[in-house]
């Protein structure tokens, strides 16, 4: 790949060349991962130490009550992590029917935030298992920064203080939010230290005693007794049977690339499915920022996106599998459902049978990670534990109520989940190329991010910092269109005249995403990698 290193598009920020990057969405942990780097510690140690210190200071997307996802390629070949939370055993239809009531869609009712949007956190069970399968330092090493972080205090970011103050009125009743999250009564201002004495505590039992104290010790007792106190059905039997899984990756080619994700219950396999489409469709034929160029993407996404709204749940329950969602054949025929004169309102499609913060790192070895972990909806369920500054994410909205859906409430399982690690590989000389780990943080943005991203590297050459700091757009759950402010007017315009529904959501989390890429130069590996750190955040990439 010969790269545009030219950047079209206004930005804050330069490609960063190095042998070892960490890339992220505050500098502080950026910067965390690089120092375990050069400490000796390996890409896999680097994710861990960044994803503790995220957790520190930009607590409004993640925290220690987290799920995570991570894609590694440890030098030979690829793996797959899914440390998402389960359903806790009281949960059923039953249970919300019985506790809110039934609404007038003749569904049980359920809250969008508090304990009852709790599944079991993932995020500590994901760091030991991907520590005990690759790691080469100690976790007092690794989590070192982040206590220090966390005992002394940092200055917030403006991205972050921002979002925090957006925050606050959803949440400011939950229990221990307030203790935790609002320390003079406020949100903290632009530049005001915070710290974070519950957080390091539970880091420094995590040092001493595992994260086994996480899920069966004193940590845990912590968690279930705040439960019981507030009205949640979280028993210790729930967090000590919890298991994060080895998954295999599915993946989709893309313009002689290979797209990686993690299987569903998570929507990676939208941006896959995209893809999958825009293979069949002479994209290329119309300039980057052309209104058809966008159109034939957001179709496809559509496409994508009507099948993971119909299909993806827990791999258990789904009727219909990965590998038949991503067919060639059947992404073909889905492909000559696109008009190139008029916008489509499409329905979910019947294969055959037969198929947010999110941080990057990779060392001088050739080892590269791509994880991601995340509360869900800006801090989560609001729930803070405030002993061990434990706050709790809210994937339990991600379950339906619906007993014909697949996705349908259960105990012990997987909700759908938007968090979406990325990886991209190339065939060479007849072996596996570790290419790329990227992501896009950003809820259903997540999938829309990778496509739009990905299309501009592999179908228009833009170098990772121009493809990241591009305009874009976004398809909201009504299938109605978002586009960010700067996306050239004239092709807005196309766009509204080819019939698409333009509706500006507001959504203070979310937005359009923040992505963090890091592209691996060459074979050799003195040659290093290029990273990229979208603008829309605090972020960094770091590297030496």
């Amino acid at each position: 790949m010969t790269f545009n290193w030219n950047n079209p598009y206004p930005t804050t920020r330069i490609p960063v060349f190095a042998r070892n990057i960490a890339s992220t969405s505050h500098p502080l942990a950026a910067q965390a991962g690089l120092k375990i780097l050069q400490q000796g510690g390996n890409a896999v140690d680097a994710s861990i130490a960044t994803a503790a210190v995220l957790m520190v200071v930009e607590p409004v997307s993640n925290g220690l009550g987290s799920d995570m996802f991570a894609i590694v390629w440890d030098g030979e070949k690829l793996h797959g992590l899914n440390a998402s939370g389960t359903a806790p055993q009281a949960w059923s239809p039953e249970y919300y029917e019985k506790k809110y009531g039934i609404g007038t869609d003749g569904l049980a009712n359920r809250p969008l935030r508090g304990w009852d949007t709790v599944t079991i956190p993932g995020a500590i069970a994901g760091w030991q298992a991907l520590h005990n399968k690759f790691g080469k330092l100690n976790f007092t090493e690794i989590l070192s920064p982040a206590i220090d972080i966390a005992n002394q205090g940092h200055a917030i970011a403006p991205i972050v203080a921002h979002k925090w103050a957006a925050g606050i009125p959803a949440l400011i009743d939950q229990p221990g939010f307030k203790e935790m999250f609002m320390p003079s009564g406020r949100a903290p201002h632009i530049g005001e230290r915070f710290q974070a004495l519950g957080m390091a505590k539970a880091f420094e039992r995590i040092c001493k005693y595992g994260t086994e104290d996480f899920y069966q010790g004193e940590i845990a007792q912590a968690i279930v007794n705040h439960s019981k106190a507030h009205g949640g059905s979280m028993q210790l039997s729930d967090l000590k049977n919890y298991q994060p899984d080895w998954v295999d990756l599915i993946s989709t080619h893309y313009r002689g690339y290979d797209i990686h994700e993690i299987p569903p219950s998570g929507q990676g396999i939208g941006a896959l499915i995209a893809l999958g489409i825009l293979e069949n469709l002479r994209l290329e034929d119309y300039p980057v920022d052309s209104v058809l160029s966008q159109h034939l993407q957001i179709e496809a996404m559509k496409l994508a996106f009507a099948d993971v709204y119909q299909y993806v749940a827990d791999p258990k329950s789904m009727r219909v599998q990965p590998s038949e969602m991503l067919n060639p054949a059947y992404l073909k025929e889905r492909a000559k459902l696109i008009k190139l004169d008029q916008a489509t309102h499409f329905k979910f499609g019947m294969p055959s049978s037969g198929g947010t913060v999110y941080l990057t790192t990779a060392d001088s070895s050739g080892m590269m990670v791509s994880f991601i972990q995340s509360n869900y909806m800006g801090f989560g369920s609001g729930v803070v534990v405030p002993e061990f500054g434990v706050s709790l994410q809210n994937r339990g909205v991600g379950f339906s109520l619906d007993r014909k859906s697949a996705n349908i409430v259960a105990p012990g399982k997987r909700p759908f989940h938007t968090i979406i690690p990325a990886f991209m590989t190339k065939e060479v000389n007849g072996k596996t190329f570790p290419q790329m780990s990227f992501g896009v943080m950003g809820g259903d943005m997540q999938p829309q991010g990778h496509l739009q991203t990905v299309v501009r590297m592999l179908s228009y050459n833009q170098q990772p910092q121009s493809a990241c700091d591009a305009p874009r757009w976004k398809v909201n759950r009504d299938f109605t269109l978002d586009v960010e402010s700067n996306l050239n007017t004239k092709t807005v315009e196309g766009l509204k005249g080819l019939g698409h529904q333009l509706k500006s959501v507001e959504d203070p989390y979310m937005d359009f995403g923040s992505g963090q890429f890091i592209w691996r130069q060459s074979e050799d590996l003195n040659d290093g990698y290029v990273a990229a750190s979208d603008s829309r955040r605090d972020g960094l990439a770091a590297g030496f």
